[in-house]
């Protein structure tokens, strides 16, 4: 139990990382020989933007001025380049990216139908365009972003640890994940395809309330009254699992998929979500376990600390991104 606290506390202190771990994206598109439209976007916190630029080792020329526009967490840049020397088999390098702590996804398209998908990090802020792209390059870096996705949307995950502090039984554990797997699963694969369109501002809020929702339920169980979470806790799960699958939608969104492969991108970004919502629910059971065992020897009202917490850093959330409309 002493280890479920200190994990909540350190959330408590981080409320600002769901969905802030933005990468910044660069798409080139091929109109015509070595002629390519241009997408820069780079993340911001308030007014200021990350001071990132794309470079590359051979010539290349600006046909066009560099239009600037904002969205709600990016600056996107557009123009219009051409290549002096063919940039298959030059060095991208983005500068900068070094002194930061995000990555940048880079797509090319090319007028051959060809794609070139790579992440770049702090770490390898450098990566040679090869002559041709292959889809095993486009699993890699998909799944990876799947993971790192749920891994990094402390909503998503706080979710999770509410419904799993309020499942009792082997057999309601199995459905309700299998249930909040199958639902945000449907949301996402829909709303990446283009059925369904919904604001992401109310999702997001929505999303929090649903973390306030749980944790009230878990103070209500643990005073003796269950609710309805805690009798059929799959039912909540999949219902509010459907707006999670939009939130993931919206991450997968900020970087795109490429043309070409767009069910294998899909398919294994959902895939990464999916190993990332395991590895987390997997930790979480083995410290539920070990808190519910030394539970006897702590006061009683050590029960609610937890429920409380989440219910607290989720209700922030609320404010925050009503706020936000």
């Amino acid at each position: 139990m002493r280890r479920i606290l200190i994990a909540l506390i350190l959330l408590v202190a981080t409320p600002a990382l769901a969905h802030e771990l933005r990468p910044a994206y660069f798409e080139l598109r091929e109109a015509k020989n070595n002629e390519f439209e241009v997408l820069w976007k780079t993340p911001m916190r308030g007014e200021l933007r990350l001071s990132l630029t794309p470079t590359f080792s051979g010539s290349t020329e600006k046909l066009t001025p560099v239009a600037t526009r904002r969205t709600d967490n990016a600056a996107v840049q557009t123009w219009r380049l051409k290549a002096i020397e063919p940039l298959r088999g030059q060095l991208l390098r983005i500068a900068g990216l070094e002194g930061t702590m995000t990555d940048a996804l880079v797509r090319f398209e090319f007028a051959d139908g060809t794609t070139w998908i790579q992440r770049l990090m702090p770490g390898e802020p450098e990566a040679l365009i090869p002559a041709r792209e292959s889809a095993l390059a486009v699993v890699r870096v998909y799944l990876k972003l799947g993971v790192e996705h749920i891994l990094t949307g402390v909503d998503h995950l706080l979710f999770v640890l509410a419904l799993l502090l309020i499942t009792r039984g082997t057999w309601k554990l199995i459905k309700t994940v299998s249930a909040f797997t199958l639902s945000h699963s449907i949301t996402l694969t829909a709303a990446t395809l283009g059925f369904v369109h919904i604001p992401a501002a109310p999702v997001e809020a929505i999303i929090a309330l649903s973390i306030v929702f749980v944790a009230a339920e878990i103070v209500h169980q643990r005073a003796g009254r269950e609710g309805v979470t805690a009798r059929a806790p799959w039912v909540v799960a999949f219902t509010f699992g459907l707006l999670h699958g939009l939130g993931f939608a919206g991450g997968l969104s900020e970087v795109g998929l490429p043309a070409g492969h767009i069910p294998t991108a899909l398919l294994f970004f959902s895939a990464g979500v999916e190993i990332g919502h395991l590895l987390f629910v997997t930790a979480a059971i083995s410290l539920i376990a070990v808190g519910r065992r030394g539970l006897g020897s702590l006061p009683r009202w050590t029960e609610f600390a937890p429920p409380y917490a989440i219910g607290s850093v989720a209700m922030f959330w609320v404010i925050q991104r009503v706020a936000m409309f």
